[in-house]
């Protein structure tokens, strides 16, 4: 492929992957819900928009939370802070309604996509922004019957939006009673469960030659994901040591507002205003 097409794909991943790592130290967040929407505007501006870009996006964000999930489950688990009996009562449901996800996926159209983007990405904005640490529906994690019911919903909705699993699961833990810093590190174990079968499915996902970015399999751009893995390694920690001085409630409140606009302008853009 060209250098004018590689050179300037290369330089914007570089800056994708260092502020989603920033961004994931400093909030907590997963990089996915940064990667989605800068991978689409990327490879839009490169000349590869598409009804099939959208696959091609939410793949390849999700190939990079295996890594960074990975990661975040090893540090979190030397402090002991992750559940280990949540992800494995919550494994399967999590793997069948990823597995779900990703067929779901291969037959809707990228602005269908962005549409089911935009409106999940502003639920979860407002409730970054309005949520309260005392909101519970319960005292404990639910039984096996409501279990069966979530676990896949949280999956399937995971990668309709390319994310790992804190955007869903630390909410859903926490109204069940679960401390926060425990429903973090576990959700971080939500992102791999969520990740590992979804990638593995996208990668047999059909994508058509003339819109394929180059260096991608089914829909999974390894050229993308290996520059924002080594990218988001090197920021995130960086963004840890800023959040350590600073008050992590204002600026989550101000990454729900970006979130927010984002996730309008996708919704805004699936609509064709």
């Amino acid at each position: 492929m060209q250098a004018e097409i590689l050179l300037p794909l290369l330089a914007l991943l570089l800056g994708i992957g260092a502020f989603a790592g920033i961004l994931a130290g400093l909030l907590g967040v997963g990089g996915g819900i940064v990667l989605v929407p800068a991978f689409f505007y990327t490879f839009s501006h490169l000349g590869y928009g598409s009804d099939e870009l959208m696959r091609i996006c939410l793949a390849t964000s999700l190939a990079t939370i295996i890594v960074t999930s990975a990661r975040s489950v090893h540090s979190h688990n030397k402090k002991g802070a992750v559940d280990w009996e949540i992800l494995k009562t919550w494994a399967p449901g999590i793997g069948i309604g990823a597995i779900v996800g990703v067929l779901a996926v291969a037959q809707l159209r990228s602005s269908a996509l962005q549409g089911i983007f935009g409106v999940l990405g502003i639920f979860i904005g407002l409730w970054m922004a309005f949520s309260k640490s005392e909101w519970r529906i319960g005292d404990q994690m639910p039984s096996p019957p409501t279990r069966m019911v979530l676990s896949p919903i949280v999956g399937f909705l995971s990668v309709l939006m390319g994310i790992g699993g804190g955007s869903f699961g630390v909410p859903l833990m926490t109204l069940y009673g679960t401390p926060i810093h425990r429903a973090v590190a576990t959700a971080a174990g939500f992102g791999a469960l969520i990740a590992i079968p979804s990638v593995v499915a996208f990668l047999f996902v059909p994508i058509s030659a003339e819109v394929r970015p180059p260096l991608t399999i089914g829909a999974v751009n390894l050229g993308a994901f290996a520059v924002v893995v080594c990218m988001t390694m090197i920021t995130a920690p960086i963004g840890a040591k800023i959040a350590h001085s600073l008050n992590p409630k204002p600026l989550k409140r101000v990454f729900a507002m970006f979130l927010l606009l984002v996730a309008g302008n996708m919704l805004r853009k699936s609509l064709g205003l």
